[in-house]
């Protein structure tokens, strides 16, 4: 099994590379996180998001508490070969722990963070 698509990629000093998941219908850019090679090799052998948790220490199987996982559809690479780009089929249509749609519900206006999106469903309720 060759690696070499993976040595192209230009992981950080810490061996990670940024992610962007994005819907694969809407274009909405759902939330961003990290992969390592284990994580990205494993996303592409399961079809589904597996991303590298820097808070845990550990690989992060994307809704494997909540179910909505993200079942990928298409993985780009960007012209600097350092950003990650998944097209994602977002199941349940929430990507955000809080409960939203996605994680970037905050918008700037007037110099303030206001939150714009609503919450689908009460994390409570995702996370038991």
């Amino acid at each position: 099994m060759t690696t070499q698509w993976l040595d192209d990629i230009k992981w950080t000093a810490d061996g990670l590379v940024p992610v962007i998941a994005q819907d694969h219908v809407s274009g909405k850019v759902l939330m961003f996180a990290w992969m390592n090679r284990e994580s990205l090799a494993l996303s592409v052998d399961e079809g589904r998001a597996i991303y590298w948790s820097r808070s845990r220490s550990k690989l992060w199987r994307k809704g494997e508490e909540s179910g909505h996982v993200q079942h990928i559809k298409d993985i780009r690479l960007d012209c600097d070969n350092d950003v990650i780009l998944l097209q994602i089929e977002q199941v349940g249509g929430i990507a955000c722990h809080t409960g939203r749609e996605r994680c970037f519900y905050k918008q700037l206006q007037d110099k303030q963070w206001v939150e714009v999106e609503p919450v689908l469903k009460d994390p409570d309720e995702i996370y038991k």
